[in-house]
């Protein structure tokens, strides 16, 4: 008798341990559903900022940068995919944007460079040869460290986009950010942030273009 009690309490013991887990496992799925119905509804708000008809036919020139120990890398070829995920967000909200192509054939490399070294007159020059009103910027910037405990490189990934008008004027600013990831190609990686928080990201650039632009 003595042995049977022990082998149900043992088995009310597990029973209980299984369902307490899985009772906490569902809990973290109403967190996150409840944390991506959240974002979901923070997005549709800000895209159902008003916009002019005006303000959604002037172009928008997007330029990708990478900072790497205080060298900044503007090669926009070398960014091509994160360049059409923006481009591709910005155009479904309905806001027009310069080809990566238009951008290659109009304005030299050394105006990039300088641009992203706050020229402003680099960038007052290349939007008026491509007929672009605004310039979105998207800079990332890395930071690597080695974990000696896994054996791995660490790198910080952040991605910081800055809206401004031909004239250097700044309309909106967003970031996005992963706090750290084992390897060195901090280029994909950021692409692989775009891509998960891209929708934020031009929701809040696109309402606050529509209320300051212009």
């Amino acid at each position: 008798m003595r042995h049977a009690l022990i082998v149900l309490l043992a088995a009310a013991t597990l029973c209980g341990g299984a369902m307490a887990q899985g009772f906490k496992f569902s809990n973290e799925d109403d967190e996150d559903k409840a944390q991506e119905a959240e974002t979901q509804a923070k997005v549709q708000a800000l895209l159902a900022s008003p916009c002019r008809s005006k303000i959604k036919n002037q172009k928008i020139m997007v330029l990708i940068g990478e900072s790497r120990n205080g060298y900044i890398r503007a090669s926009q070829s070398s960014y091509g995919g994160h360049f059409d995920a923006l481009n591709a967000r910005l155009q479904s909200v309905g806001l027009k944007t310069v080809t990566q192509a238009q951008i290659k054939a109009q304005v030299a490399q050394a105006e990039i460079d300088a641009y992203f070294k706050n020229d402003p007159d680099a960038a007052l020059g290349a939007s008026k040869r491509l007929s672009a009103q605004y310039i979105l910027r998207g800079l990332i910037s890395s930071e690597t460290a080695y974990n000696r405990i896994v054996g791995v490189n660490q790198v910080a990934i952040r991605m910081n986009f800055t809206l401004t008008d031909a004239s250097g004027r700044t309309l909106s600013q967003a970031s996005a950010e992963n706090a750290s990831y084992a390897g060195m190609d901090t280029s994909g990686m950021a692409l692989t942030l775009i891509n998960e928080k891209a929708d934020e990201v031009v929701a809040q650039l696109y309402s606050d273009y529509c209320r300051r632009g212009g």
